[in-house]
């Protein structure tokens, strides 16, 4: 092979030019600051989670509940109607029974996160997790109920509701 290799003109850097920094360079510490709007929508959600209440918005138009509430219907690209206290109740309507957790550790105890369509929404479900009895003898459909953090320690976020427990 008889190619050509280009060499560029210059002195070419050591990595011990850099630690030694013979090189012309700058350094500093980020200040970055940042805040993020949750919005009409889910700022009003997150605020009755606060409260101890599910609320939603609901479309006139197609009839749907919107949850978490949202200010517009992605279906009919219009603004929602009303706002709507949900229940908090509602049914397991798939679950699985977990021995690994979030980190991907080993539990001893199995977690229970279950997808649960909240009563009086039209079929909206939400992700959360089943508590209290025994794992086993949760079954699509089952009643369940919301248990709330106390109203000192609430921070209005989904982890307002500690969990959700069989009725």
């Amino acid at each position: 092979m008889n190619e050509k290799v280009k060499v560029w003109p210059g002195t070419p850097l050591s990595e011990k030019d850099i630690i030694e920094k013979r090189v012309l360079f700058t350094e500093w510490e980020p200040n970055l600051k940042y805040a993020w709007d949750a919005g009409v929508g889910y700022g009003g959600y997150f605020a009755g989670l606060k409260e101890g209440r599910i609320v939603g918005t609901e479309c006139a138009k197609c009839r749907r509940v919107l949850l978490p509430a949202r200010a517009f219907c992605e279906w009919c690209f219009r603004t929602v109607d009303r706002w709507v206290q949900l229940n908090d109740t509602g049914i397991v309507n798939t679950f699985s029974v977990a021995y690994t957790g979030t980190a991907a550790e080993r539990l001893k105890d199995p977690l229970v996160p279950a997808l649960i369509e909240i009563d009086g929404s039209g079929g909206v479900a939400i992700m959360h997790l089943i508590r209290g009895g025994d794992p086993w003898k949760v079954k699509i459909g089952m009643k369940v109920k919301a248990v709330w953090k106390p109203k000192g320690k609430r921070e209005g976020s989904i982890n307002d509701i500690e969990y959700w427990k069989p009725v």
